[in-house]
């Protein structure tokens, strides 16, 4: 009878079955696995597209209100300006009067130094005044005595007459005075009635700004529209400057740069330092410049000699004075209350070139400063005589 025997599969032949199980599983499962893919893929494109544009709407909203707060800050200045012209005028008045003040009281000194004279030149006259003048002319005996009497009295008539003179002199002059103290001191209640009401504009200037500044800030929600926001300022910043280098080109402006002043600049501004030079600000941007908390209306003034060659309002930076001092070098004065010089206009170190404030969206009063070499920002901290 015949026997059959059943083999066992190899190994070979069990690894091939399985590998072809496992590919028609694959072949089964990858249209599935494909469309999950593709569904988040589109799922994931969709998330950038409406954060694109959630970030695109946020910075719309932060342009126009930018645009109202320019308006709002350059009434600001304006008034700030006029305030702060108000207020030397007031100090320069009470300066005058001062002076006026002292100069009639060395007017009255020198009126009754002169009622004193005067007095003795009287007084002399009457002792010497019972002088019969007609018994003296017809008394020939004593002609001599005579002519040194008429030449007495000439001589004392004279005095008197110039005492006199000199004595309705300052009279007039002190009148003179009296009348400029008394149209001084209209002009001082006229001033201080008007810095009063420049007060009172500019409070409410700042209140309409702070309105707009609460809702530039709930504009920009996110980090990523925060950043767009930053680089859109330093864009502006950069060509903002570039205009600038162009017209430094085209004047022909000689100045001697700064690289001998290294360590020695003036600082621009009274108040807190923040060294913020290099430091990581949002994101990967970083500071260019550094931060003076101060009292807004303080002076901003040059670090040396210049020119001015941007003085206008920026986004991001607010009021911004740039100047230019030769050799490639500029320096940059930002977030002011007011800006007291124009483009083209000459400065001198230490010369007040705008007003401490904190125009741009700032929270609260402070000077960005920066220095630059050829367009690239140096670190300030190293060129100020800190």
């Amino acid at each position: 009878m015949e026997q059959f025997v059943i083999k066992q599969p190899s190994k070979l032949s069990r690894l091939f079955r399985s590998l072809v199980s496992i590919a028609f599983l694959l072949l089964a499962t990858t249209p599935q696995l494909l469309a999950q893919e593709k569904s988040d893929l589109e799922s994931i494109q969709k998330q950038i597209e409406d954060k694109k544009k959630q970030i695109a709407k946020q910075l719309n909203e932060a342009k126009k209100l930018q645009e109202n707060l320019k308006k709002i800050e350059l009434n600001v200045a304006q008034t700030a300006k006029s305030l702060n012209h108000t207020d030397n005028q007031i100090a320069n008045n009470q300066k005058q009067q001062a002076k006026l003040l002292k100069q009639q009281e060395d007017y009255q000194d020198a009126l009754n130094q002169q009622k004193s004279e005067l007095a003795k030149q009287i007084r002399s006259a009457y002792m010497t005044g019972n002088y019969d003048f007609a018994k003296m002319l017809l008394n020939q005996e004593d002609a001599a005595n005579f002519e040194r009497s008429i030449t007495y009295y000439q001589y004392l008539n004279k005095a008197r007459k110039e005492q006199i003179d000199g004595f309705n002199a300052l009279v007039k002059e002190l009148e003179l005075v009296r009348e400029k103290l008394i149209e001084g001191q209209s002009e001082l209640q006229r001033l201080k009635s008007q810095q009063v009401s420049e007060q009172s504009v500019l409070k409410k200037q700042l209140a309409s700004r702070q309105v707009t500044m609460t809702k530039l800030q709930a504009s920009i929600e996110s980090d990523e529209a925060k950043i767009a926001q930053l680089q859109i300022n330093e864009k502006n910043l950069t060509e903002a400057l570039a205009r600038a280098q162009q017209r430094v080109t085209q004047q022909n402006v000689s100045l001697n740069g700064l690289s001998k002043q290294k360590g020695s600049l003036l600082i621009p501004a009274k108040g807190t330092l923040r060294k913020m030079f290099g430091r990581f600000r949002q994101g990967q941007i970083k500071w260019k410049g550094i931060v003076i908390y101060g009292n807004s209306g303080d002076d901003v003034i040059a670090i040396h000699d210049g020119k001015v060659l941007y003085a206008d309002w920026l986004r991001g930076f607010g009021l911004v004075t740039v100047l230019d001092h030769g050799d490639g070098f500029m320096s940059l004065y930002g977030h002011n209350q007011a800006l007291l010089k124009q483009v083209g206009d000459s400065v001198i170190a230490g010369e007040s070139v705008a007003l401490l404030g904190q125009s741009g969206g700032q929270s609260r009063p402070n000077l960005y400063f920066e220095i630059r070499h050829k367009g690239k920002p140096v670190n300030p901290v190293s060129w100020l005589k800190l």
